[in-house]
């Protein structure tokens, strides 16, 4: 499988027959280079949102149309998409798998908030989520934006990832000090990528702290629009 950052919390899952896009946010994401959105978007099978921030979900349905892609996540959400863009989506909600090919896409708790910006003010869109993803033998966890919570300890004793993608920048969702706790306390991942970082001046600009607590664990410090091969 491929694992390709696109920067922020954006991502590119080459895995089994599926190509998947996760939040992708390529058009003002700070992160991302100009002259890249084809390579990014080639191929597409489907995309998940996690939820409804603009850095997560505002360029979705755009995407969707240049693609054809389906959109698949909170059910919330894609009713209204499915009423006001007109996409092709498929909702879902926590504890519920879709099918897509060869891969099973779980969706699981996260703690954060889920909202879209409208001229009255935030409209909120069901609830905040993560990802176990299911393929070529292996699960990848996507925490989406998270604080610790003690939903993980069942939800790594169940699904038994390997492959943890972390939210770890802070002020919006874990820094690096607690996706590392959260690694070895709840998860026995063999390859840790943080992301949800980088992005602004704000938010963590190194995972030097998530490397040197798991000194047992592959950490992966990505680059954007270069592919992690697992």
């Amino acid at each position: 499988m491929k694992i390709i950052w696109l920067g922020h919390a954006s991502l590119r899952i080459e895995i089994g027959d599926q190509v998947l896009l996760i939040d992708p946010w390529l058009d003002g994401n700070p992160a991302f280079p100009d002259g890249l959105r084809g390579a990014a978007l080639a191929g597409v099978t489907a995309i998940l949102v996690t939820h409804a921030h603009g850095d997560h979900a505002s360029e979705v349905p755009q995407i969707a149309r240049e693609t054809g892609a389906p959109v698949y996540g909170i059910v919330e959400l894609m009713n209204w998409w499915d009423k006001t863009e007109g996409l092709d989506t498929t909702g879902f909600n926590r504890g519920g798998t879709v099918a897509l090919g060869d891969v099973r896409v779980t969706m699981v708790n996260a703690t954060h908030s889920s909202a879209i910006t409208t001229e009255d003010g935030p409209l909120y869109m069901g609830g905040e989520s993560g990802f176990m993803i299911r393929g070529e033998g292996r699960t990848i966890y996507v925490s989406g934006d998270t604080d610790i919570m003690a939903d993980m300890a069942w939800m790594g004793e169940y699904h038994r990832p390997d492959i943890g993608i972390l939210s770890a920048g802070g002020h919006f969702t874990m820094d690096m000090e607690m996706a590392a706790f959260v690694a070895t306390k709840y998860f026995n991942f063999t390859t840790v990528i943080p992301y949800h970082y980088k992005t602004f001046p704000l938010l963590a600009q190194s995972a030097k702290p998530l490397i040197e607590a798991l000194p047992g664990t592959d950490v992966r410090e990505p680059e954007v629009m270069q592919a992690i091969d697992i």
